[in-house]
């Protein structure tokens, strides 16, 4: 056989026959963007507004269950699973839309460096995290958190801690290729250090923190659970070294 046909075979294979990947997203945030855009469709569509309250009664987080468990349906045992599927309900098109953008932004490298399961872990970790901020802060007001912001702030926080890290270069000792293994997670003052991981950081808090004086500076009722996003991005931001250790 001829030199030419080894070269042949060492060819990557292209032309029309072959397949490529209309979304580069991992399956397990694919899976989630389109469970959160069928929950909207079915309140949206399908739903009548009675059944949609008993949607809201049983899935949103209402913080007040626990000071007087009779106010709402269900009393305070709902807490239990509401801390994580408020995540599951937004108000309306325009904060799911955003929320699913988001997701695949900071969704994509959790999931692509430590798998679907790890993501959804720190996801509902920041959804739950986020929950408690905001029951923390509106206590004894009854106010209700619905939206998958926490858990997205999750991924934001974790994502924070090796995006921004040079990549890790091994360099093969015999040929000299040059080879990208990754990111390394980066320590918290590894975070303070890092010029961007920095800036992005105090940026995306400082933002989130504001949103309370916004009424007063702007005349305006801005409705958006900053809490939740402060908790869930800690969250995330703290638990990701869990998953490093088994990588």
């Amino acid at each position: 056989m001829s030199g030419n046909e080894n070269t042949d075979r060492d060819q990557p294979v292209t032309g029309q026959g072959q397949r490529q990947p209309i979304l580069l997203l991992p399956a397990a945030v694919t899976a989630l963007c389109v469970v959160l855009i069928a929950i909207e469709a079915l309140r949206a569509w399908i739903l009548n507004p009675q059944s949609d309250l008993v949607l809201v009664t049983w899935l949103a987080f209402f913080p007040y269950r626990l000071i007087d468990p009779g106010a709402v349906e269900g009393g305070a045992l709902p807490i239990v699973w509401t801390s994580f599927t408020h995540a599951f309900l937004h108000g309306g098109w325009d904060h799911l839309l955003l929320n699913v953008v988001w997701l695949a932004i900071f969704g994509t490298p959790i999931a692509n460096r430590y798998g679907g399961g790890p993501m959804l872990i720190v996801f509902f970790a920041g959804a739950a995290m986020g929950a408690f901020a905001f029951a923390a802060t509106t206590l004894p007001e009854p106010q209700i958190l619905i939206g998958a912001s926490g858990g997205i702030a999750g991924l934001t926080g974790a994502a924070v801690r090796f995006i921004f890290q040079p990549p890790v270069i091994a360099v093969d000792p015999e040929t000299g290729e040059r080879r990208i293994l990754g990111r390394r997670l980066a320590t918290i003052g590894d975070v303070l250090r890092s010029p961007s991981a920095r800036f992005f950081s105090i940026v995306w808090l400082v933002l989130n923190g504001i949103v309370p004086l916004l009424p007063a500076l702007t005349g305006m009722d801005i409705e958006i659970a900053w809490q939740a996003h402060i908790g869930g991005f800690l969250a995330g931001f703290l638990l990701v070294p869990l998953f490093e250790r088994r990588r």
